[in-house]
């Protein structure tokens, strides 16, 4: 007698109850519990209000109406997919010799679906590039709420380039639920958790916390609970405004984004506004705070609209180095 197999997809709630699962599982029932929750209260607050100041995607008519009155609109637009490839050089005693000129690709706020041209370069530019890890620091789809579902095709496409093991964490447009999805491409998300990275004998710590901007759940503590007092380490953290805890926790380097560097600058990339609570040489490129280096990265992407002034879009190579 023939075994029928049903090989329907599944159906939408069987879908939803296996990431809720697999996320309870991964993270905990009472971080997954409390993460979904609070989405949900976002996304109920965000679909009930056609349009609100503190909702980002309500400006979109209003930053395009401006930019077009003013005449620099399509400029704008031009530049939201001129990508520049930055060198950053990161040097401290503390380095492990076996990780000398280690080299991390840095990634962040990709807004996959705003921009095609932008994603579209970023896919020129990947292949050629030399790098032993890749990070992705949050901040995937455009959206801060529905679906996800395009982010994830263009994340795949992108994958394909990687030629690195590839990390990431989630930002505040992102939803948890995106974790298993972004895990079946390849890249291993850091949700409060850290990796072991090895050299022969030695070892470089890499944690990375959940968003500590918009849902505030990040957990230092918890991501940071298995790194040796003497181990140089890096955090990953969409948003850099978690410099203070990180340096004092010990870390060497951190890796953010967020800001897109303003976005929206005045001549001499002056940025208007960073939507971040930091000091603004934090907001773009190096700086140092203590005995901790960070970086914060320009992205590549844009929010609201895919439109920059006198801030290109990036991706970074930082070299660490012994010093």
């Amino acid at each position: 007698m023939p075994v029928l197999v049903d090989t329907r997809e599944p159906a939408p709630a069987d879908a939803e109850a296996d990431i809720i699962d697999r996320l309870e599982r991964r993270l905990g029932r009472l971080h997954a519990r409390r993460r979904l929750g609070i989405e949900a209260d976002h996304e109920r607050r965000a679909r009930a209000r056609r349009f609100d100041l503190l909702q980002l995607e309500s400006w979109a008519p209003v930053l395009r109406g401006g930019l077009k009155l003013s005449g620099l609109y399509w400029r704008a637009r031009r530049n939201a997919a001129r990508i520049e490839i930055r060198d950053n050089i990161v040097r401290s005693r503390r380095l492990p010799a076996a990780f000398d000129d280690f080299t991390i690709l840095h990634i962040s706020d990709l807004h996959i679906e705003t921009n095609d041209a932008a994603m579209l370069r970023l896919a020129e530019l990947l292949p050629p590039l030399v790098y032993d890890l890749c990070v992705l620091t949050g901040d995937f789809r455009s959206q801060t709420f529905g679906a996800f579902d395009r982010a994830l095709e263009g994340l795949a496409r992108l994958c394909a380039h990687f030629s690195a093991p590839a990390y990431g964490v989630l930002g505040n447009h992102d939803s948890v639920r995106m974790v298993p999805p972004i895990e079946d491409l390849g890249i291993r998300m850091l949700v409060n958790e850290c990796e072991t990275l090895s050299r022969g004998q030695e070892r470089l710590y890499l944690a990375g916390v959940d968003d500590a901007h918009l849902y505030r759940v990040d957990n230092l503590e918890k991501a940071a609970e298995a790194i040796p007092d003497d181990a140089f380490s890096i955090l990953l953290s969409h948003t850099p405004e978690v410099y203070r805890q990180a340096a004092h926790a010990g870390f060497d380097l951190l890796l953010a984004g967020h800001t897109h560097g303003g976005q929206l600058c005045l001549p001499g990339g002056v940025p208007v506004t960073l939507d971040a609570a930091l000091p603004r040489h934090m907001g773009r490129g190096a700086w140092q705070y203590g005995a901790m280096a960070g970086y914060t990265s320009v992205g590549v992407g844009a929010c609201v609209e895919p439109v920059r002034l006198n801030c290109p879009p990036a991706i970074t190579l930082h070299r660490l180095q012994r010093s």
